[in-house]
């Protein structure tokens, strides 16, 4: 198992960074920074927690008034640099909120998030005065630093993960896709990424938005493209019909569905939590001309109380000529995952073309305690 981010920040990185700190900052304690940090309660904090815990500590050991400890930090960021570092830009989230240091903040995000990454601490600014902030944000997308492009972006999406949501911008995106669009054929990867991202999170409130969004960028330029497509991908596991034709998926033609003969097997039909099966699947595409398909595979997972919850996974993305046979197999593995814990009981499983189920099957998953 992977070891914890969390125990990134031990004793030994402490002392390191307060070296560093010490050399452009003598009265900097570095023993007395280190224990502050790990008194009491330290062991029991995750990710973000140390996070603070570093911040919060650091605040009270470096100089006042807010301007000289970020001085001190900006003779040191040159050496500071990877995700370790985040609690450079959290710095500035607890204690540069204030209007007379906005200005000062904006300098030292753009700064830091070339070395870490700023994309939790501008929130808290967005919070405090969106209209400002995303004037900033417009700014950084012009930006010739791809992080503090990549911010532009990031640090706006409605549901970062591991961020603070922004409920703003939940109910109206629009300030967030003024942003977009001055990114949406940005020659970075790393750039493009967050966009289509943040489009995927606006699609979960607002679908058809996206997807008029989409239709008005689809074609302009092949770095635009590979966003839309990316930034759909929700609506198209969705199967939502708009999304489905944006990209080309075949649907029903006068009352024709797109799969004339399906089926999907499981073997073994009977298996206990932990183990695995495999999943035979076949499927022959109507007659005429050739279609795009997305065929996927969904299993109705039992949950603690007894319902179901369909999850799904995809088989295969492709264009079939008319009459062709698409088929194939998949091991499927019912191990506990941090994500999904197994529970005992029958499972649906389901063949989907292009969202649409048109076979099934069932096992029966046990628990290894009934088995003995």
């Amino acid at each position: 198992m992977a070891e914890p981010l969390k125990n990134m920040y031990h004793e030994a990185f402490l002392r390191e960074f307060g070296t560093k700190v010490r050399r452009a900052y003598s009265p900097f304690q570095t023993e007395s920074f280190i224990s502050d940090v790990l008194q009491e309660g330290w062991e029991t904090l995750e990710l973000k927690g140390r996070i603070r815990r570093i911040t919060s500590v650091l605040g009270a050991h470096l100089p006042e008034p807010y301007a000289d400890a970020l001085n001190v930090l900006f003779q040191i960021d040159e050496q500071c640099i990877g995700f370790p570092y985040l609690f450079f830009p959290d710095f500035v989230e607890v204690y540069g909120l204030s209007k007379r240091d906005w200005e000062l903040s904006m300098r030292a995000l753009e700064r830091f998030t070339t070395r870490s990454s700023a994309e939790f601490a501008i929130r808290a600014f967005i919070e405090r005065d969106p209209e400002r902030a995303m004037k900033q944000m417009s700014e950084w997308a012009l930006h010739s630093n791809e992080h503090v492009r990549r911010l532009a972006s990031e640090g706006c999406r409605p549901r970062l993960p591991w961020g603070q949501a922004l409920p703003v911008f939940k109910r109206d995106p629009a300030p967030v896709l003024n942003v977009l669009k001055l990114l949406k054929a940005d020659p970075s990867l790393y750039v493009r990424k967050s966009v289509a991202n943040n489009l995927n999170d606006i699609a979960k409130d607002h679908p058809q938005l996206v997807i008029q969004t989409a239709s008005s960028w689809i074609g302009a330029h092949p770095d635009t493209d590979w966003i839309v497509r990316h930034a759909c991908r929700t609506l198209v596991r969705k199967a939502v019909p708009e999304a489905l034709a944006l990209f080309g998926y075949a649907g029903e033609e006068s009352g024709e569905p797109i799969a004339v003969s399906a089926s999907i097997k499981a073997n073994p039909t009977e298996l206990l939590i932990g183990g695995s099966c495999e999943l035979i699947y076949n499927l022959q595409v109507r007659e005429g001309d050739p279609a795009r398909i997305r065929v996927e595979y969904g299993i109705y997972f039992v949950k603690a109380k007894g319902k179901t919850s369909r999850k799904l996974f995809l088989l295969s993305d492709k264009t079939v000529h008319g009459g062709g046979v698409v088929s194939g197999q998949r091991t499927h593995h019912f191990a506990d995952l941090t994500t999904r814990k197994h529970y005992p009981g029958e499972h649906r499983i389901v063949l989907l073309v292009n969202g649409v189920e048109v076979a099934g099957t069932s096992l029966n998953l046990n628990s290894t305690t009934e088995a003995t």
